[in-house]
């Protein structure tokens, strides 16, 4: 039996537009699991990105509860919050946000350093580890601006797992990859899973989508549609994406 590892109950976000209420989520109930590559997709607008921020406590929802070790995260002040965000969660979006004066290693070791859990021999003996696994380890000393915006977002991946998070929150991360760069950053993100690390991403992209093991459909702000799928690599990637547009067109994605 799968094991939650983040639990969602009557979650909501709205605002005021013009005097009116505009409802983004809508009593959203949701479990995340140990081990899942969860994947939430939906139409322009649906709240997908707003709900991953709701989830992992970047942005406050309006209602509701987001349970994580016994704690409610919607109730956690910022301390907290950042705390848990340089603790248990770890964080990927389409911008790479990587600090353009340092290089590809100070990026991820500083991440590390802030975190505290480790010493810092064992964050750089842990960053040396990563920058080997991704392959970026020749490039290491480069600044941002001196690589490809593939080489960025895997240093990008390699600060958001420096800490070891339990939970990995991915915001589009390929939306501004070619498709060879695309392709580089969901094996990296595949074998993350692999190896035991949860993910949950957020992504329009098929074929960031088919690498899921559970997909969600989010639709006017709440979540119409599941399906689960074999680990990737099981089955023919043409098969496996013909299940998945099924999929979408039963929904009318």
């Amino acid at each position: 039996m799968k094991k939650s590892i983040l639990t969602a109950k009557s979650l909501s976000k709205s605002f005021a537009h013009n005097g009116e209420q505009v409802h983004i989520l809508s009593g959203v109930d949701l479990d995340i699991y140990e081990g899942d590559f969860t994947v939430i997709m939906g139409a322009s607008g649906s709240g997908k990105s707003t709900m991953l921020y709701a989830l992992s406590g970047m942005d406050k929802a309006t209602a509701g509860s987001v349970m994580y070790d016994d704690q409610n995260i919607v109730l956690m002040g910022e301390k907290e919050l950042a705390k848990l965000r340089y603790s248990d969660f770890g964080f990927i979006f389409q911008q790479m946000h990587l600090v353009s004066n340092l290089s590809l290693y100070e990026n991820v070791v500083v991440s590390g350093y802030l975190n505290k859990k480790n010493s810092p021999a064992e964050v750089r003996e842990r960053a040396d580890k990563l920058f080997k696994r991704i392959g970026i380890d020749h490039i290491k000393t480069h600044l941002p601006s001196q690589v490809s915006g593939g080489e960025q977002q895997r240093c990008a991946i390699a600060r958001a797992v420096i800490n070891q998070p339990k939970l990995l929150f991915a915001d589009e991360p390929t939306g501004a990859l070619n498709r060879k760069n695309t392709t580089e950053v969901l094996d990296l993100l595949t074998d993350l899973n692999k190896n035991g690390q949860s993910i949950l991403m957020v992504t329009h992209d098929i074929r960031a989508a088919v690498r899921a093991s559970r997909l969600l459909y989010l639709s006017d702000g709440n979540i119409i549609g599941e399906l689960n799928l074999s680990p990737y690599g099981q089955t023919e990637e043409k098969s496996r994406e013909a299940q998945v547009n099924a999929w979408l067109n039963s929904l009318e994605w």
